[in-house]
């Protein structure tokens, strides 16, 4: 079996290596043997490969995988500020989480998904795409979403919290092996982690599970959000509390729907309940009263648990240890013990970035 350099780069991108850094630290090796290598046209000796792969702390058997999780719609909150390497080391353990989902499932079973993707460009307004996904859960159209995370992992959607730097929101994947996962920052407040889910929840159902060719005019972040707060607050059932919206009436608005205050106003202002004069007034207030920064009111979230009960399983039921799930999944220990052990301990685990 041919070693897949692809994999190096991998490996490289999750350790936080530039091309250059890693060289610095491998005698005989540099940055452009290693470029050429990691682009599928250079040669690397075995005794530089095997130093080079020591120094990274894989097993080697994890340079014969082939692992894609494609990250297409990363989110974060302020996207100039994020470094490149630590995108990319984000993007790199959102590929392990996929690959570790993949690995799980050889052994067990994942609820089945049974959502509907659907295509815009067949005629379906991102409003009737949020309206069929709450029927297909079998919410009421006066309903808040409650639980969302048990509602989402009961249709077949694997959902993590990990504890990493602020910056970042969440993102969506379809794993290699065809599971959809939704991974959200534990260190948002409940409303902020319920319209992340929500907005990624759209970018499964609009953008990646159907397969659907998205021309380059649209707007995937605008429909990912357009989505959240049609299906978070439908527009039938919410409109008759939001003409004239008045500051008070926000607390209870937001107790009810489970969404932030700032989402309601917007919500307002989108279905035409405000004018502009009294959005840009809601907004000020909210500021001076410094519920831009942290809103006076906190919702109730239920916490994922499919992920970590897969994990449980493989501990308690096949009867692993930690040391046999990273030779089994060729990972690192320090992988298994990041993305598992001490995740099954918290509900999360905290990224290191």
């Amino acid at each position: 079996m041919e070693i897949n350099y692809k994999q190096l780069t991998f490996a490289r991108e999750y350790r936080g290596f530039t091309q250059t850094e890693l060289a610095k630290h491998i005698s005989g090796l540099s940055q452009s043997k290693l470029s050429k290598f990691e682009k599928g046209i250079g040669f690397l000796s075995d005794e530089l490969f095997n130093k080079i792969i020591y120094f990274l702390g894989f097993p080697k058997s994890f340079f014969y995988k082939r692992i894609y999780n494609f990250v297409e719609n990363p989110h974060y909150r302020i996207r100039s500020t994020i470094r490149k390497k630590t995108a990319i080391q984000i993007d790199s353990a959102i590929k392990i989480i996929g690959y570790i989902v993949d690995q799980m499932s050889e052994s067990i079973e994942w609820p089945d998904f049974n959502l509907d993707p659907l295509d815009i460009e067949d005629g379906f307004s991102v409003r009737n795409i949020a309206e069929h996904t709450r029927k297909s859960l079998c919410l009421k159209p006066d309903d808040p979403v409650r639980k969302i995370n048990n509602l989402l992992e009961k249709h077949g959607i694997i959902i993590i919290e990990i504890d990493i730097a602020e910056k970042f929101d969440g993102a969506s994947i379809n794993t290699d092996g065809g599971t959809p996962v939704i991974i959200i920052n534990e260190k948002f407040s409940n409303d902020r982690k319920r319209f992340t889910l929500a907005h990624e929840l759209g970018h499964l159902l609009m953008h990646i599970l159907g397969g659907f060719p998205i021309p380059d005019y649209r707007d995937k972040e605008q429909e990912a959000n357009a989505f959240a707060s049609n299906f978070l607050m439908p527009e039938d059932s919410i409109k008759n509390s939001l003409y004239g919206l008045k500051l008070s009436a926000l607390a209870s608005l937001k107790n009810y729907w489970l969404t932030s205050m700032a989402s309601i106003i917007n919500r307002a202002f989108e279905i035409k309940c405000i004018d502009v004069s009294r959005y840009k007034y809601l907004n000020i207030e909210m500021s001076k009263l410094g519920y831009k920064k942290r809103e006076a009111v906190n919702v109730y979230i239920d916490s994922p648990t499919l992920f970590f009960m897969g994990y449980k399983m493989h501990k308690n039921e096949l009867e692993y240890s930690d040391a046999e799930l990273s030779k089994a999944f060729c990972l690192p220990d320090d992988i298994i013990k990041t993305f598992c052990v001490n995740g099954y301990i918290n509900n999360k685990f905290k990224l290191s970035i």
